[in-house]
């Protein structure tokens, strides 16, 4: 078993040598990539687990398969004076990933260490979150992977680790086996294997079905495409249950899936308020695997089952935002979301404002949403002065009340407690996106 691991591990790391992922050029930043850096920040998944808003500076933040150092960029960027530390299996990806970084101006605070995750506790380190982006799929199990970031996470930390969906990628497993008959995987594959494969999947006619599920035009020159999906070496697909059962085996609790908003039942079905009564009934009582699992059997659109986990019971208890009651609303504060808080965003704002023109808040981060949120210049205007500092919501409040202090159809003054509801409701419905986060101050 020690043997077919090593050289598993052998295969994958000759891989990354000669064909280094992701092939991105090392200038491409990802500073204004707000939709990326939403999910690299700390601070998203922190809330979700525990509805309290996290500091990212001098946090330990670990990468773990950094591969070139894409994904490293996108953490250093998303969460400010954070400590990184990136470890890879192939030499000559860590080199592009530690030049990545300098070129983008982080030389302190990154290490970077010619590792596998299973001697992570070599290090020496405990680390507040993990990033672990296109790597478990590749180990023979991904519970040793899950392990071994286990042992080096603060119990209050969280991982975040994804899988290759079986159910979206059959079509590509197929391609990859009969790759395999035709002997183009026995080694490391390189430009004659590409070449074989790009012109075998050319003579196809384009309504066969592995052309038709697999095949992109605009790819074929791209030894990337490839690599990563017909000649990927030691690529394994995966259930959302198998996903439960290797947090199981490494003794981890599932948090959320990383874009939840992504894997909402409710959204499959065209008229969820009208269920067939049987659905109506049972939808309810699914728990979070089941109801994932069953989103998949339904609609497996999805190429990674993307999740954050962390130590069981670690997680604090809280009352959701829906449930709350006034009292809980008058002591809360209100935080913008960091990606959110850039100079860009309030700009286009204030000019929504002085323009009296609908404002967009979903425009730089549009992917937890699966439609724009748009919301009206007046009380969008509320928001402005979260780009200085958290505001109560009490502040908000009377923030709005000067906005507008009377009824526009009755002319009435309006009362502090259908403002309150008034802004309740607005942070409430933004809240769902973790566009603003909301602290109850107990």
């Amino acid at each position: 078993m020690e043997n077919q691991h090593a050289e598993s591990l052998e295969k994958i790391r000759q891989q990354f040598e000669t064909g280094p992922y992701p092939r991105v050029p090392l200038e491409n930043s990802l500073k204004e990539d707000y939709n990326s850096l939403y999910y690299h920040n700390y601070v998203t998944s922190f809330y979700l687990r525990n509805q309290k808003v996290i500091d990212t500076k001098d946090k330990i933040i670990l990468d773990a398969g950094c591969g070139t150092g894409y994904k490293a960029l996108a953490l250093a960027e998303a969460n400010p004076e954070a400590k990184i530390v990136c470890i890879d299996i192939s030499e000559n990806s860590l080199k592009i990933s530690q030049e990545r970084l300098k070129f983008h101006g982080f030389r302190n605070n990154i290490e970077f260490h010619l590792l596998c995750i299973e001697d992570l506790p070599s290090l020496g380190m405990q680390f507040d979150y993990i990033n672990c982006d296109d790597v478990l799929y590749l180990l023979p199990e991904p519970a040793i992977g899950l392990q071994g970031m286990k042992s080096v996470l603060k119990p209050e930390g969280i991982i975040r680790a994804n899988l290759h969906s079986s159910l979206n990628r059959v079509y590509l497993y197929r391609a990859q086996e009969i790759f395999k008959m035709m002997g183009l995987m026995d080694e490391n594959p390189g430009e004659l294997e590409i070449s074989i494969v790009r012109e075998m999947m050319k003579a196809l006619k384009n309504d066969v079905q592995l052309k038709a599920t697999t095949w992109a035009d605009n790819r074929e020159n791209n030894p990337e495409f490839f690599m990563m999906n017909y000649l990927f070496q030691e690529d394994k697909g995966y259930t959302v249950n198998e996903m439960f059962a290797a947090m199981k085996a490494a003794d981890l609790e599932f948090i959320s899936m990383v874009n939840w908003r992504h894997w909402e039942l409710m959204d499959l079905f065209e008229d969820w308020e009208n269920l067939p009564v049987f659905l109506a009934m049972s939808l309810p009582e699914l728990s979070a695997e089941d109801r994932l699992h069953l989103f998949e059997l339904l609609h497996p659109r999805h190429r990674l089952l993307d999740f954050w986990c962390g130590h069981p019971n670690n997680g604090s208890s809280f009352v959701p935002v829906d449930d709350w009651q006034d009292a809980d609303w008058r002591s809360a504060r209100v935080y913008l979301h960091p990606q959110l808080r850039n100079s860009k965003l309030k700009d286009y704002l204030i000019q929504c404002v002085i323009d009296h023109q609908s404002f967009e808040i979903s425009r730089d981060v549009p992917h937890p949403t699966m439609n724009p949120v748009i919301i009206g210049s007046d009380i969008a205007a509320c928001l402005l002065p979260l780009w200085d500092e958290p505001q109560s919501v009490t502040a908000l409040v009377e923030r709005w009340l000067q906005i507008r202090p009377v009824d526009p159809l009755t002319l009435n003054p309006v009362s502090q407690e259908k403002a309150l509801l008034e802004i309740t409701k607005f942070l409430t419905d933004l809240e769902a996106f973790l566009y603003v986060l909301l602290e109850r101050c107990d």
